[in-house]
């Protein structure tokens, strides 16, 4: 894998107009004293996708404050955790690991199989975990946030907002320092098998310190991410990104200009995650059209080609036809020219930032390819 320094830099000014595609809802926030310093759409329900382990490692992180597990447990794979799709460690049904590992395969390689073995582990099954998941949701003021499983798979009733990952993002914080370590470790060990984070902030941006990032096709590329510099800490959540480069791209911007908003900056800023007034919220959108995943254009290029198969098919008929005819009145026969399907090629990538005053804000990364 290859890696190079890349600077960017995102100038927010009025009248410098940003491309088409959109981003999703983004938040930043300081942890310290919960300011917000940007908001855009912040109360937009979306998919958490896999941010969803965020709440399974909270629920984790209590069970063990609470004795009623430690970090030597072992866990068992059952058949419901064995038969998760990827992204997945591939335990077999019967097979153990650590609570220790467990954590870190949930919040590193963001296995699905082990947030359903943790969660049986923690509660005896899926569904009363998730009960559980829900009620600390409430209990932490999520109040536009509804979990149906443990990992973040595909939902429709699963949603969240900026604004209730940020809280939920707080609450790790404040409440389970002592397990900080998990969100900032780049990799782990699995037997012979070195896994890398999804979180490519933890080695380009300076400062950077956790936390998780999320995918699927109709969430786009997601993450909650903090990071700490002169005693300060902020999060930023960014969902909805057409490419993890974008999503990179400008949760670094985001944390750059948090890091920017202090003294005078913020002597008349009075908002809080907890007193921002609440909007409604669009619908949950889904951005599976927009998103650089061969996997999440397939079913559509399928559909494409096989209208397009149609169409080539009824030109030919037709030609014949017409050839036939043709023939018949010892005309010049008919030839029929097929319009080529158009080729499909993803557009450049493109960020924009469209929420409350943001001003220009720089961050200097690695772009890993």
């Amino acid at each position: 894998m290859r890696c190079g320094t890349a600077f960017v830099a995102l100038l927010l000014l009025a009248g410098l107009a940003p491309c088409e595609a959109a981003a999703g809802p983004a938040l930043v926030v300081e942890v310290s004293n919960s300011k917000v310093l940007y908001a855009e759409d912040a109360d937009n329900q979306w998919h958490p996708a896999s941010l969803t382990k965020i709440m399974t490692a909270y629920l984790v992180f209590e069970a063990l404050k609470a004795g009623k597990l430690d970090l030597k447990s072992k866990i068992s794979c059952s058949a419901a955790a064995n038969g998760q799709p990827p992204s997945k460690i591939g335990l077999p049904v019967g097979g153990e690991m650590s609570v220790d590992l467990g954590l870190q395969a949930l919040i590193i390689k963001s296995a699905n199989d082990v947030a359903v073995m943790l969660a049986e582990a923690v509660a005896g099954n899926e569904p009363a975990f998730v009960a559980q998941m829900n009620a600390t949701a409430k209990r932490l003021g999520m109040d536009r946030t509804t979990f149906v499983n443990t990992n973040g798979l595909p939902a429709p009733e699963q949603v969240t907002t900026a604004r209730d990952l940020a809280k939920l993002a707080r609450a790790i914080i404040g409440d389970f320092p002592e397990y900080a370590h998990y969100w900032m470790q780049p990799q782990m060990r699995l037997g012979k098998n070195r896994l890398t984070t999804h979180n490519g902030l933890l080695q380009s941006f300076a400062g950077a310190d956790g936390m998780k990032t999320g995918f699927t096709c109709d969430s786009g590329f997601n993450i909650v991410a903090t990071a700490s510099r002169d005693g300060r800490r902020v999060i930023a959540v960014v969902l909805g990104d057409n490419s993890s480069g974008e999503r990179n791209v400008r949760a670094a911007s985001l944390l750059e200009y948090g890091f920017q908003q202090q003294g005078w900056k913020q002597l008349f800023n009075s908002t809080t995650l907890d007193n921002m007034p609440a909007s409604t919220g669009a619908a949950v959108k889904s951005v599976r059209n927009d998103v650089s995943s061969w996997g999440c254009k397939e079913g559509k290029a399928r559909v494409a080609k096989a209208g397009a198969g149609r169409k080539r098919t009824a030109k030919a008929a037709a030609g014949k036809k017409q050839k036939v005819a043709g023939e018949a009145q010892k005309s010049t026969p008919v030839t029929v020219d097929v319009d080529p399907q158009p080729g499909v090629g993803d557009a450049p990538a493109t960020v924009q930032l469209r929420g409350t005053v943001p001003p220009a804000a720089a961050a200097s990364f690695q772009s890993q390819q």
